[in-house]
């Protein structure tokens, strides 16, 4: 939804620099790019806006000062997620992906006393945590960082979709199926008993999935625009107009991130 918006004002989305003309105007998404990527940008005189999000860049920051510490990283996260590929990218060698038990079992680092953990920051909070109980188990000097790497909001929203599926007989998460943080919702919502359907907006719902659910749970990713959680509800709402909507308590947000430093200065000028 977004990106189609993007491309109506004509953005053009690429995966290598290199097919950008040179001196063209660069945005790095919220998922942050590689060192070669962000070097191809610079060689090419390519104006770049970094928007690239700051829990992101401190995750960047991190896999640096432990490869400059001489420690092995491993990055819990999943293969081939934009964020991780972006990450993996950040050092050229001393550093693992591991998605779940088996990848830590077979795991094997020069030195078991210098190693350290990152993690990408979408992912399901309960089984990351057990990933990291499995590391320390197998490497109990590994470093931790200093503040979890998992997202305030992607955090927020699994523990309120936990309440919320106790309390529904179905659960509608609003999100992209590429979304790692909209794919965990609905897992979570599933783990604790209700079923749950992940889809893009109102028109990929089906009348079918409301078939003895008394309580419909409406929740979306952290990325999801406000438009298309408001269009489901509407959607619901066609199909039983006697329901009211209640929309349940949550930590309210206050986290404000800074317009990237190169656009602030450009807007300004």
């Amino acid at each position: 939804f977004v990106v189609d918006d993007f491309k109506k004002r004509g953005v053009v989305f690429l995966e290598n620099p290199l097919r950008a003309p040179e001196g063209a105007v660069m945005v790095f998404s919220a998922h942050g790019v590689s060192r070669a990527v962000r070097q191809a940008a610079q060689k090419r005189k390519q104006k770049i806006f970094d928007a690239t999000c700051p829990l992101v860049t401190k995750v960047h920051a991190e896999i640096l000062r432990h490869r400059q510490n001489d420690r092995e990283v491993v990055m819990i996260g999943h293969r081939g997620h934009p964020e991780v590929e972006g990450a993996l990218g950040q050092a050229d060698n001393g550093i693992h992906l591991v998605e779940n038990d088996r990848d830590i079992q077979n795991l094997q680092v020069a030195n078991p006393d210098r190693v350290a953990f990152v993690t990408q920051t979408t992912l399901s909070v309960d089984d990351t945590a057990r990933l990291v109980r499995l590391l320390r188990e197998k490497f109990p000097a590994v470093a931790a960082p200093k503040k979890e790497d998992i997202c305030y909001a992607t955090q927020n929203r699994q523990d309120a979709v936990k309440r919320l599926a106790e309390q529904s007989d179905l659960v509608l998460v609003v999100g992209s199926p590429e979304s790692s943080n909209s794919n965990r919702l609905r897992e979570v919502a599933l783990a604790r008993g209700a079923p749950a359907r992940l889809i893009d907006r109102a028109c990929n719902a089906k009348t079918e999935w409301l078939k003895n659910a008394r309580t419909v749970g409406v929740t979306a990713g952290a990325s999801a625009p406000e438009p298309l959680v408001d269009e489901v509800i509407q959607w619901l709402q066609k199909q039983a107009p006697a329901a009211a909507v209640r929309e349940m308590d949550g930590i309210e947000e206050t986290v404000v991130f800074a317009v990237p430093r190169a656009l602030a200065k450009n807007q300004s000028a």
